[in-house]
């Protein structure tokens, strides 16, 4: 019999081994990570391993008692069975955008990732609740939704949580106030579309756009939908402490059942999907999360100017559904 919930981690590069870590920490679940070797000439490295024993070892350090263990996997869905009885499994694997590379390609190629790693999670751990980060995370959650089969309110993609974070972190420090008392929602597309809900987004009750001009709010938009890139050319690669923790509160409402209210990108269809003007794809979309993964589907309330974002970062993620949709059905026939 378990004693606490687990949680796998498919992907164990920066963002998946900070989530690892910060789940660890946290003390409220048994880890395991997944992810491929690596060769340094003749030799075979797994750096999966290493991390895990690194992790346990920090725990040790700071007398926390913790379960965190490394797998290495093949390309083709090798080294799985470990899979078996997670409650969560988050998924962080993916390829990188390189140089050259349409999006086309970089789609095909992270289905290809995704279709063996869905296989596994369908043989291994059929009732789990699946966290898609693997980006493009929209498109990506829609991806895997189709591929494993399971109910809507099982898949659920993380992006708005992350998005929300970042925006409620240039407020704080524009207004100097600490972001605990700040309440701001970024919905949308993750990605330059998205939408910071203006309207609702208050500061210990007191509406933002009270506190900051126009001219002010709309810098902090703009900084907001290009958060990741600032990042990028600040470091030389993608933001991983920030991705960690969002996937963390996500796990933790789900392990405690505390009925957060959070904005995840979920498949959107039926009564919401005719509210959103979003039927039959994932987006994110504020959602209560508890032991059942998605509970239910807040039908936020938007003014007009931001009903028309919505509707441009609701286009901008339709449009790529149509590539999607035919890279699996070919993938299906092989």
């Amino acid at each position: 019999m378990k004693l606490r919930k687990v949680v796998s981690v498919v992907g164990a590069g920066n963002v998946g081994e900070h989530t690892a870590s910060l789940l660890a920490l946290r003390g409220l679940v048994d880890v395991r990570m997944f992810d491929l070797p690596k060769r340094d000439g003749e030799k075979l490295i797994e750096p999966v391993k290493g991390k895990a024993l690194d992790i346990l070892q920090m725990l040790s350090a700071l007398n926390i008692d913790g379960k965190v263990e490394g797998y290495t996997v093949s390309p083709d869905g090798e080294g799985y069975e470990a899979l078996k009885d997670s409650d969560i499994v988050v998924i962080t694997a993916g390829f990188p955008r390189r140089p050259g590379m349409s999006r086309e390609d970089l789609l095909d190629k992270n289905i290809s990732i995704l279709s063996v790693i869905a296989s596994k999670i369908r043989e291994y751990a059929p009732q789990s609740i699946v966290i898609v980060v693997t980006n493009p995370v929209d498109l990506m959650t829609y991806a895997i939704y189709r591929l494993l089969g399971f109910e809507k309110n099982r898949v659920i993609g993380m992006a708005g949580v992350l998005d929300s974070a970042r925006f409620k972190t240039f407020i704080s420090r524009e207004i100097k106030v600490s972001p605990v008392d700040i309440h701001a929602y970024v919905i949308g597309g993750h990605g330059d579309e998205m939408v910071p809900l203006i309207s609702i987004s208050n500061v210990g009750g007191i509406p933002l756009k009270d506190m900051l001009s126009k001219e002010k709010i709309n810098e902090l938009i703009r900084r907001t939908q290009f958060g990741g890139g600032e990042i990028v050319d600040l470091m030389g690669t993608s933001a991983y402490h920030a991705p960690a923790a969002s996937i963390v509160e996500m796990v933790e409402a789900i392990v405690t059942d505390n009925k957060r209210i959070l904005p995840c990108s979920v498949y959107l269809d039926g009564e919401v999907a005719e509210y959103y003007e979003a039927e039959g794809l994932c987006v994110g979309v504020p959602v209560k999360l508890g032991n059942n993964g998605v509970e239910e589907i807040i039908k936020i309330p938007m003014i007009e100017e931001e009903r028309e974002m919505w509707k441009r970062s609701v286009a901008s993620v339709k449009k790529n559904i149509a590539i999607v949709e035919e890279l699996i059905n070919a993938r299906s026939s092989l």
